[in-house]
């Protein structure tokens, strides 16, 4: 099944290079990737079989976007009643995360970092218009951000192997009911990407 739904990832995305490489009236991808919350505070919280593969994946996606000159995007949570407080060693994300300083930075408030936020405004002002989610929670933030991508009309994929949550089946099953893409196939995908 994981095999059929990683081909189906494929070939869309390749449909999708396709008509905007020969189509003139069809808009070109223009990638971008959020990195949601994976934050010292909640890391404690997840299944540790999500936390070791999930942070190494992480970077391993971030680099990629940075080699392709594509926009990585971090988002941050927090409760203004319970925090963690913005600045606090518990709001940070951890250190061998591969983030830069001016990687642009969304802090939101609700699950999903289009809820309340400047997150589409920021997407549109860089022309995004094709997200690449990975971070946490799986079945909580990540999984929200990515119904709230989907009902402002981006092309949203879940990346496999960078998401995390709180049970390593329940991740899985995320991954199996999202449209989700392997690293290699993000590859190709991003490295062939005309501009």
């Amino acid at each position: 099944m994981k095999k059929a739904v990683t081909f189906l990832s494929v070939f869309f995305l390749a449909a999708i290079m396709a008509n905007a490489n020969t189509q003139p009236d069809k808009v070109k991808m223009k990638p971008a990737l959020l990195v949601i919350d994976i934050q010292n505070e909640y890391l404690p919280m997840m299944d540790q079989k999500d936390i070791k593969s999930g942070l190494e994946m992480i970077k391993y996606y971030i680099a990629l976007f940075r080699a392709n000159g594509f926009p990585v995007i971090r988002v941050y949570h927090t409760d203004p009643k319970t925090g963690p407080a913005p600045d606090s060693e518990a709001f940070e994300f951890p250190k061998t995360t591969a983030i830069k300083p001016d990687d642009p930075k969304i802090i939101k408030n609700f699950p999903s970092a289009f809820k309340k936020t400047e997150l589409d405004n920021l997407l549109r002002e860089k022309g995004c218009n094709t997200l690449f989610l990975c971070g946490l929670s799986a079945v909580g933030c990540v999984i929200s951000t990515y119904y709230g991508a989907l009902d402002l009309e981006y092309n949203t994929f879940m990346l496999e192997d960078g998401l995390i949550s709180h049970n390593a089946t329940l991740t899985g099953h995320v991954q199996e009911i999202c449209r989700t893409v392997d690293y290699h196939s993000l590859k190709l995908l991003l490295e062939n990407i005309s501009r």
